[in-house]
């Protein structure tokens, strides 16, 4: 079995897991999130305990159950804590606004980019150029801020984009005449 899978997942007080034959149900503070088991991997709830355990021996199964069992600690972890992202807005004229269930963004383009907040995830711009995503669902999150940093990378040249708020962006040089 993977070395990841051999570790259990511990519920934190206030964290619920419940363990069928379909997947895994874990409810907390934050919310309830569920995820639907391979069918090499099984879990065991044992006294505030996750346990992932294979019946097979190939690989796909130990690499399934290391993924099941990292899975389940982002569940725990965002049904407790939940999961943010930081970005940052660089560039003159760049801005961003929440309005209703959307994003508005203003980054150079001759029309204005209006990315649809999903449902479980709040968007929030403590100023015009910084965002934060939060949201119970790592997952979710990370690819929310994955999509929006897309409508802009930042470029090289002059750092402008949308860029994570700990991200290096490494400068080139501009041409010399």
């Amino acid at each position: 079995m993977s070395r990841v899978a051999k570790s259990p997942v511990s519920l934190p007080a206030g964290v619920q897991a419940s363990v069928d034959a379909a997947g895994v149900k874990i409810k907390g503070k934050k919310g309830e999130l569920s995820h639907r088991l391979h069918r090499a991997v099984s879990v065991i709830e044992d006294g505030g305990r996750l346990l992932v355990s294979t019946g097979e021996k190939s690989k796909t199964a130990r690499a399934a159950a290391g993924t099941t069992r990292a899975i389940l600690q982002n569940m725990v972890d965002g049904v407790s804590k939940g999961f943010e992202k930081r970005l940052e807005v660089v560039g003159v004229g760049y801005r961003a606004q929440v309005q209703g269930r959307a994003l508005n963004l203003t980054l150079g383009y001759s029309h204005a980019v209006s990315v649809v907040i999903p449902e479980g995830i709040t968007i929030e711009t403590p100023s015009q150029t910084e965002i934060v995503v939060r949201g119970m669902d790592r997952r979710l999150v990370g690819q929310l801020a994955a999509n929006i940093r897309s409508y802009r990378s930042p470029e090289p040249y002059k750092g402008k984009g949308v860029k994570y708020t700990n991200e290096i962006i490494i400068r080139k040089e501009a041409k010399k005449a």
